[in-house]
């Protein structure tokens, strides 16, 4: 499938300009937001959160911490303080309410870099990926915790770009987004979307949360989809879309139940036919396909020629 250089055109056509783009507005505010939360302290002396998107304490008595974090804490052998654990319930209860992956669209700092290396792949007709195997990045998860094992340290915050932009963003450590950079790099011409969908251990973590999470992207309004692939263009991890977008002669249920989605929202906005929205997975029913037409079997066999002569026997 060949992307389409500029996927959103239709939609605004449609439903106009906020329609089309809200939720990538929504979830740039929301980046910003996070990042303003630790920024304050140091640019202007207002300290509403101390620490990294790993662990931080916020108006000094909420704390947060990376679940994932936590575990490779237990991992290393090192037992959390009560604030850390009490941190890492928090936000995998809260995680477990928003999605998993919401995280890595609405919070993550490279997801801008992530979503700008995309945008520049369709606009310069880059279409040569490189094929990662889906399952690598779970391996990567292993790899983590096997290195937190061996090394006694939380070995994934030693390297991990996320944390490295954060601070380069919060208290001017340049040196540190190297590694976003590569990963730009990297998503721009080796693979779409490579580090985000193919090799971040963290998101992949967050990912099996999503197996569960209460709120996702349902296409309830399926039958209206014209077929146009620009979901696919846009969405960070396309193979989410098909089960529920086209799962209806199957029995499938319209709503999105991967963990990879990252209920980023872009195929609510480029949709020009209103086919998907938020929605709950417990609302994962699917209507029947049976036609109404047809009489039950229970029926045919009630009006046959047969039954009526021993009923009348």
């Amino acid at each position: 499938m060949t992307a389409k250089a500029r996927p959103y055109l239709e939609a605004r056509a449609e439903k106009g300009l906020w329609a089309s783009s809200r939720f990538l507005v929504l979830r740039r505010i929301s980046q910003l937001f996070f990042l303003a939360l630790f920024i304050s302290g140091p640019l202007f002396g207002i300290w509403i959160a101390k620490g990294t998107l790993a662990a931080s304490m916020t108006f000094g008595v909420l704390p947060l911490t990376d679940p994932f974090v936590l575990l490779q804490s237990l991992a290393a052998r090192h037992w959390p303080e009560a604030t850390s654990a009490l941190g890492a319930v928090i936000v995998l209860v809260g995680y477990l309410l928003l999605g998993g992956r919401s995280y890595c669209a609405w919070v993550c700092p490279v997801n801008p870099v992530a979503d700008l290396a995309a945008w520049l792949r369709r606009r310069l007709g880059i279409t040569y990926t490189a094929k990662v195997r889906p399952e690598l990045r779970l391996y990567f998860v292993g790899a983590v915790l096997a290195a937190s094992v061996l090394s006694g340290s939380i070995a994934w915050e030693l390297i991990n770009p996320v944390t490295a932009l954060h601070r380069a963003l919060v208290f001017g450590l340049w040196f540190g987004a190297g590694g976003t950079a590569a990963i730009f790099v990297f998503d721009l011409l080796v693979a779409k979307q490579g580090w985000c969908g193919h090799l971040c251990p963290v998101g992949a973590f967050y990912g099996q949360i999503g197996k569960v999470a209460l709120l996702r992207v349902a296409a309830d309004d399926r039958a209206a989809c014209n077929d146009c692939m620009d979901c696919f263009a846009v969405c960070p991890e396309p193979h989410v879309i098909s089960p529920a977008l086209k799962g209806e002669r199957s029995g499938a249920g319209p709503v999105i139940t991967s963990g990879d989605c990252t209920l980023c929202g872009a195929c609510i906005d480029v949709c020009s036919k209103r086919v998907f929205n938020l929605s709950l997975r417990a609302r994962n029913g699917a209507p029947s396909t049976q036609s109404t037409t047809m009489p039950a079997p229970a029926a045919r066999v009630a009006s046959s020629p047969r039954s009526s002569e021993r009923v009348t026997s």
